[in-house]
């Protein structure tokens, strides 16, 4: 297939559902999403996802809308949060926007507006009324899930206000974990890898981007990119939750990683990091 951002022929990756672009880094997986059927939700526990993850997000989303406040038109006021899970972003920005989620997953979008939380469930844009429009969107680990990614992100600047932001948070494939995994797969060991992909979960990872090949293809949607900035991809807290949650590991394995992986975090933040955020500005 061509590279959906330089339109080079992809080649064949590390796996027969794996390709690359050679000439931009573009990466691409033909992994299909099950949202929304009755098995997927057997795959994830929500409860431990969010005792493994909350620490993680909750510092993140603060750093996050802090950037956006900065940055956003001082007459901003509205903001969507495309794919908003649990909710806990717009918990973090409804302080300084007045918000919106929409959430595709029934059962997580039901539970989030149970909550008070205002969440409509559907995909992005045909959740949203006709003219509706926003000041900033947010994808926060939610843009590589989407296999159509031109048409949303047509779709942003239809529904962005003049002079809106548009905010992608995601994983980089120049991040030191993603590049350990393809280390590891080529030496036969493909458990890392497919866990970078979220291979097997509802909603896999169909793109993996850097920088400067999403900068491209964002901008031939009508954006200017004004701000790029790494965020931590582990947290002390909740990180014995979130190994457990990667499957059953004997104990005496599990603390020997949990404590392996805290003496090495000071020594992975020198490296690239794993998750970046980019922010762009539609252009007039």
């Amino acid at each position: 297939m061509k590279c959906i951002v330089c339109a080079a022929a992809t080649q064949s990756g590390l796996f027969p559902w794996h390709a690359a672009c050679p000439r931009c880094l573009y990466e691409a997986a033909a992994l299909t999403p099950s949202i929304n059927q009755s098995r997927a939700h057997a795959l994830v526990d929500e409860n431990h996802r969010e005792d493994s993850l909350r620490a993680l997000r909750d510092a993140n989303f603060g750093a996050i809308v802090d950037k956006l406040h900065a940055l956003a038109p001082a007459s901003a006021l509205t903001l969507l949060d495309v794919g908003s899970a649990h909710g806990w972003f717009l918990e973090r920005a409804s302080g300084r926007f007045k918000v919106l989620g929409i959430e595709p997953d029934s059962v997580v979008a039901r539970k989030a507006a149970a909550r008070g939380l205002p969440v409509r469930h559907g995909y992005f844009p045909d959740a949203l009324a006709a003219g509706e429009s926003f000041d900033v969107i947010v994808f926060n680990d939610v843009i590589e899930h989407i296999p159509n990614i031109g048409s949303a992100l047509a779709s942003c600047h239809a529904r962005l206000n003049a002079g809106g932001l548009l905010l992608l948070n995601l994983p980089s494939s120049r991040g030191f974990f993603y590049r350990l995994s393809k280390l590891f797969a080529r030496i036969r060991w493909q458990g890392p890898f497919d866990r970078m992909w979220q291979k097997g979960l509802p909603s896999p990872h169909v793109h993996y981007f850097n920088e400067k090949n999403l900068e491209a293809l964002v901008g031939r949607h009508g954006f200017d990119q004004v701000e790029s900035f790494g965020l931590a991809t582990l947290h002390a807290r909740g990180l014995l939750a979130r190994l457990r949650c990667v499957g059953q590991v004997h104990p005496l394995a599990l603390y020997a990683q949990y404590a392996a992986i805290l003496c090495a975090m000071p020594l992975v933040n020198l490296f690239p990091r794993d998750i970046v955020v980019c922010v762009f500005r539609k252009q007039p």
